[in-house]
């Protein structure tokens, strides 16, 4: 599986552009479809071990076409596929992301985009008591699976907060992510879409750990 896709997305890496691409539209259907049948194997996986409200392995998928409105870079397609699977409920938060390509596969997960009104909540929780965050995060397994933990960090203390504060560490981060590469012989074996559910598995802890940050107030009493 994957061999199709891997070789369209290396020849669209190479002649990304729109005449190349209504040249090779079948190749670009093949490549979906599989795709579309990856998705969906990896969301009925997935469906074993967490609530998801994504309905199907085609909608999880986004599309091929770059935005580039707003991009120095005017290619008009994505070289690789990526897709998101959502979990359901206020009381299941985090989403799962998979990116799919030749020169990179892997998976992430966490809190992408957290609004200033969670990353603050996230911030006084962290504030207050740290410790299990940190129980989870620097765990053998965390460490085996996903290494560190990653996202975009602020410079400087966040306003509110003091800079001497002895978890500032944690209080920088303005997204919560983990992620996992896979080499190519492991995408392209019979049980990738397994293997890769069970990597969203492992990031139960972390989501869950989050989760009861952001679903409770200061005093543990849940908000939802």
């Amino acid at each position: 599986m994957m061999e199709s896709t891997f070789s369209f997305l290396e020849n669209l890496s190479k002649n990304n552009t729109r005449e190349w691409f209504q040249n090779h539209k079948k190749q670009y259907t093949a490549s979906h479809n599989e795709m579309i049948e990856f998705a969906d194997k990896l969301l009925s996986e997935v469906r074993k071990h967490d609530v998801i409200e994504t309905p199907t392995g085609k909608k999880s998928l986004n599309r091929i076409y770059r935005d580039i409105r707003f991009k120095k870079d005017k290619t008009p397609y994505k070289t690789h596929w990526g897709g998101g699977i959502y979990r359901a409920g206020a009381e299941r938060r985090g989403s799962y992301y998979y990116h799919i390509g030749p020169d990179s596969s892997f998976v992430m997960g966490g809190f992408f985009g957290p609004n200033a009104q969670d990353l603050l909540h996230l911030r006084n929780q962290i504030s207050q008591f740290a410790d299990p965050l940190r129980e989870v995060i620097e765990s053998k397994n965390f460490k085996r699976h996903f290494g560190n933990l990653l996202g975009t960090k602020l410079k400087t203390s966040p306003r509110g907060f003091e800079k001497d504060h002895p978890d500032i560490d944690l209080l920088r981060y303005k997204q919560f992510i983990v992620r996992k590469d896979f080499s190519k012989k492991e995408v392209f074996a019979p049980a990738f879409p397994q293997k890769m559910s069970n990597t969203f598995k492992e990031m139960r802890p972390f989501l869950d750990c989050m989760t009861e940050m952001l679903t409770t107030d200061l005093n543990g009493i849940s908000l939802v």
